[in-house]
């Protein structure tokens, strides 16, 4: 039976690699779980990651963190999946796409064996991709599978729009919208400071900043990872913030507006494709895709992105 999100805050991390420690560590300090399992082929790994977790509890609010295996994930109110083959340097996400393929063909079932009814939250590259093939293999409604999507790009994006502008990143809202990949779509036309469009709020500013030059901060946003990746191997710290805030809004219930990838059902005539647009996220995992009202190249990008996740999905057999 899963646990009542009201009452209790159970997550299960499948994966407990560089990503899903970060998490379970930004978890614990952000007091989002009761209970947090660590679930890894390498049971050792998962073992060292929980016990120096657990030398921490005398600073943050009473977690109870524990090493498992998929039959620990049983009533957890989100199982999130951080386990597969890393990305190497020089290497795309989508290069990914075969090895992880695999690897999911076989844990998923084993999850799903234990956990029919909670909310599945996919992080492992190419996100996209393996959130539609657990989308199939889940037997749960599409809804309650989510993927982390393209809400780390959107962050980095927001960063570097405030950096530019010199405010907190916090007064920047722009979305990263398709494949968590090289084929995303900036959606510039809808990009804000402070509420004030873009270009608006350059024109109020008055700050002799100079001409926002697009496409070098879209550049840094696409390759942000792969730059990460060379200088210290992999990326983790901001994607564990980032998985963090699905998981806030999931078990609180909060609508958050996030760019994560889901499956689309006909928005923007797309379908049988999971991608990143802004969803409202809850109790029950995507409440609402929402159609946004994006200019002709922006909504062209997306059909491309799409037709890219495609093209990979039937190289690996999914469709």
């Amino acid at each position: 039976m899963s646990a009542n999100l009201s009452n209790s805050r159970r997550i299960a991390i499948v994966g407990a690699g560089a990503v899903g420690a970060t998490l379970a560590y930004a978890l614990m300090i952000r007091g989002q779980a009761d209970e947090i399992v660590l679930v890894d082929v390498n049971r050792a790994k998962a073992e060292g990651e929980a016990m120096d977790l657990r030398h921490g509890l005398p600073f943050v609010r009473p977690v109870d963190v524990h090493v498992g295996d998929y039959a620990d994930c049983a009533g957890a109110d989100i199982v999130v999946v951080t386990a597969g083959a890393a990305s190497r340097p020089g290497e795309t996400r989508l290069d990914l796409a075969g090895r992880n393929v695999a690897i999911f063909r076989q844990i998923i079932p084993e999850i799903v064996r234990y956990n029919p009814d909670g909310i599945l939250l996919i992080v492992t590259n190419p996100v996209d991709v393996l959130t539609h093939l657990t989308v199939r293999l889940a037997e749960r409604p599409a809804h309650k599978v989510v993927g982390s999507g393209t809400v780390l790009d959107s962050a980095r994006f927001r960063y570097l729009l405030a950096e530019h502008c010199q405010v907190d990143p916090r007064n920047a809202h722009a979305h990263i919208i398709g494949e968590h990949g090289d084929s995303e779509v900036p959606v510039w036309s809808l990009a804000n400071v402070a509420g004030a469009r873009l270009t608006d709020y350059c024109i109020a500013c008055r700050e002799d900043c100079g001409a926002i030059n697009r496409d070098e901060i879209f550049r840094q946003v696409r390759e942000a990872a792969y730059e990460v990746i060379e200088r210290k191997g992999a990326t983790y710290y901001a994607v564990g913030l980032a998985v963090t805030s699905i998981v806030e809004s999931i078990l609180r219930d909060q609508d958050s507006v996030l760019p994560v990838s889901s499956l689309m059902q006909g928005q923007y005539g797309l379908e049988d494709v999971c991608l990143s647009l802004p969803a409202v996220v809850g109790r029950e995992g995507i409440v609402q895709v929402l159609e946004l009202p994006l200019n002709e190249a922006e909504l062209a990008g997306l059909r491309r992105s799409a037709a890219v996740l495609q093209e990979v999905e039937r190289a690996v057999g999914i469709l």
